[in-house]
């Protein structure tokens, strides 16, 4: 018989032997680890989500881990795994993907609602059965969800702060970023971060509870704050962090190292004393807030942002939730030199697009282009003026530093001046 065609190549489990197109992942091997460290912590089921610990709208290739228990790479999924059973819910857009991609091991399940995750649940999981998962990869009102829908039927859920998948995934799970944290300089922001603070601090003051303290788990909040900038997740300019303000504190957490002399010595300029930002590692956050929380203290955070896991650890009277922290409604209000330099960003960017059509209009009539190469030409054209003496930036760089200053009006001989890389990988498609 003819070959399949790409588009139509997806899997046959009902075949006798089973069909795989070539794109599919063996996750048997994979599957037999995880069920291993099932049995070991006594759960009966173990959910994998598709976030990270920051409940950011894209990861790291490190956070993938539904991508490599099942080989599914869509953006947006859910997998439960059972001692006998596994199981993959996501939505419309990835159906087609999802049968090119998983193997027999797995169902896909044509929905995404934790409703219908939580009916397969109740049918493979026995009475008095565990259903384990990581609390801080899932939201609060997720978590809550899950409670809601097993209340009442004898399955318990247990959260496991060791990540089975990560267990299961060992050595092959990819490194952390080893990455430059840098400083974005005061020409771009219009703010200094002791400004910013200052503005967090005066709105804690203002409010009626008097929290002693906002909590920071979005990525986005503490790269807002302190003017800092990474890129440890592909296309955002962020990196992983958490921060807890006080009235009279402020503690980073964030790998060390990584922090550039500048950055340092800006977080470190105002010490000792109330603008002195105390840096600890990344994964003392736990502990740290726990400690913190025994005191007569209110904790203000945004629930958008933070998973169950740093949730629970601050008992509910000492909390004050909002959907979004006071930090991210300061940063969704631009400050007028921020609008500035967002038009001034666009009107750059609209050179490459304007040079992109007209490369399109001589070159598809000759069929020499298609939605890939043409993805690729205007990646390319944002990155085509550099400053001189630079090289050309690779995949995965976050390109040249900025220059100290713009020009007053952007003009197009330095159009592309500031680029640091696209804000998403390019989407090129017609008819």
């Amino acid at each position: 018989p003819p070959a399949p065609s790409t588009r139509n190549d997806i899997r046959d489990c009902s075949a006798d032997p089973p069909y795989l197109p070539p794109t599919a992942t063996n996750t048997t091997a994979r599957l037999a680890a995880l069920r291993s460290l099932m049995r070991t912590h006594g759960a009966h089921a173990y959910i994998v989500p598709s976030t990270d610990a920051h409940m950011s709208e894209y990861i790291s290739e490190r956070d993938a881990r539904l991508g490599w228990l099942t080989g599914f790479t869509g953006s947006a999924g859910t997998a439960v795994v059972t001692q006998d059973a596994a199981a993959l819910w996501t939505d419309s857009r990835y159906w087609t993907q999802a049968e090119r991609e998983l193997d027999c091991n797995w169902e896909l399940q044509r929905t995404s609602s934790v409703e219908s995750i939580a009916m397969w649940i109740l049918s493979a999981v026995p009475a008095e059965g565990n259903v384990a998962l990581d609390p801080f990869l899932f939201s609060i009102d997720t978590w809550n969800s899950y409670s809601r829908a097993l209340h009442g039927s004898g399955r318990t859920l247990l959260p496991l702060e060791t990540n089975l998948v990560d267990e299961a995934w060992g050595d092959q799970r990819p490194l952390p970023s080893s990455s430059e944290i840098y400083s974005l300089p005061a020409e771009f922001t219009g703010s200094s971060w002791q400004e910013k603070v200052a503005g967090i601090r005066q709105r804690m003051e203002q409010h009626v509870r008097r929290p002693t303290a906002v909590l920071l788990s979005g990525l986005e909040e503490t790269a807002w704050l302190f003017n800092l900038r990474g890129d440890d997740i592909p296309y955002n300019p962020v990196f992983y962090s958490y921060t807890l303000l006080t009235s009279s504190t402020i503690s980073l957490f964030v790998e060390q190292r990584r922090l550039s002399e500048a950055a340092r010595g800006s977080l470190l300029s105002g010490c000792p004393g109330p603008l002195c930002v105390e840096l600890r590692d990344y994964g003392q956050v736990s502990a740290h807030l726990r400690r913190y929380a025994q005191g007569n203290v209110t904790v203000w955070l945004g629930t958008e942002y933070t998973t169950y896991g740093l949730y629970g650890i601050i008992p509910q009277e000492k909390l004050l939730e909002e959907n979004y922290s006071p930090v991210m409604m300061a940063k969704a209000v631009k400050n007028a030199h921020e609008q500035e330099m967002l038009r001034a960003a666009h009107v750059r960017d609209a050179v490459a697009v304007i040079q992109y059509l007209l490369w399109l209009e001589k070159k598809v009539p000759q069929g020499q282009v298609d939605e890939f190469s043409g993805a690729q030409h205007i990646d390319a054209l944002r990155w085509s003026v550099l400053p001189p003496g630079l090289p050309c930036p690779v995949k995965g760089s976050r390109g040249p530093p900025a220059p100290p200053s713009l020009p007053p009006s952007p003009l197009p001989s330095r159009a592309q001046e500031h680029s640091h890389g696209p804000s998403f990988q390019s989407i090129s498609a017609s008819g």
